[in-house]
């Protein structure tokens, strides 16, 4: 497995250029380290927004791929969560005991009121299926963290849920896609896996019980044994 910072996260720089962070501007980033690794195709994993940069590599370079893993995606070409969904797993949440501060950080935030970055760190307990010691720990970790504050804006540049061909909308990929959610998952919910899996017509959906935005770090056993089939099959 090769795994890569990309443009402004962990420890890659961020570009002078803040177009060339954009997530379908990045596809050709992967395309330049499949080249360096002189392989011929590849397996490629994408997690949450990752996975708009995964679906923009595997449209535009179709036979450099051999099948894609999408987990937990936030949509197919932009962020595209239910909202209804979202607030339906957080309210399932209200029995636990760090409920009322994150929900007060949620109205808060909703509100446009108080900090945005401490108010986030508060709602992190609603993306993860147990909010315990481990979720804590990968939760804050300030390794993978994007290096400037305008990295999500540039990113999410030319985003788009169309399909007339303005901007970087859905396209579907002709390889063999597992999408992962998780059920517990409160950052973005089900419901842009689903749409990911109905778009790519050789995709299989799976939901994990019991897990948030990060099912490895949560269930590493089911993940590995349900990501190991998938690729043995493909």
């Amino acid at each position: 497995m090769v795994r890569f910072d990309p443009r402004g996260c962990g420890r890659s720089a961020a570009p002078a250029d803040r177009a060339s962070c954009a997530f379908a501007a990045q596809a050709a980033d992967v395309e330049a380290l499949r080249e360096h690794l002189d392989a011929d195709r590849i397996d490629l994993l994408g997690h949450s927004a990752g996975a708009l940069t995964a679906q923009r590599y595997a449209a535009g370079f179709p036979h450099r791929v051999r099948s894609l893993v999408l987990v937990t995606p936030v949509g197919r070409a932009a962020r595209e969560p239910d909202p209804a969904e979202l607030a339906a797993l957080r309210a399932a949440r209200a029995a636990e005991p760090w409920y009322p501060d994150a929900a007060e950080a949620d109205a808060l935030l909703a509100a446009g009121a108080g900090d945005p970055a401490a108010l986030a760190r508060r709602i992190t307990p609603f993306f993860w299926g147990t909010w315990n010691e481990r979720a804590r720990a990968a939760a804050f970790d300030p390794a993978p963290a994007p290096a400037a504050p305008w990295m999500r804006e540039a990113f999410y540049a030319g985003a788009s849920t169309s399909t007339d061909g303005a901007g970087a909308g859905p396209e579907p990929v002709p390889v063999p896609v597992l999408v992962v959610a998780g059920e517990r998952d409160g950052m973005i919910g089900t419901a842009p896996a689903r749409l990911v899996a109905a778009l790519h017509p050789d995709a299989r959906l799976v939901v994990l019980p019991g897990v948030g935005h990060r099912p490895w770090v949560e269930d590493p056993v089911g993940f590995a044994a349900l990501v190991g089939e998938f690729l043995d099959g493909a």
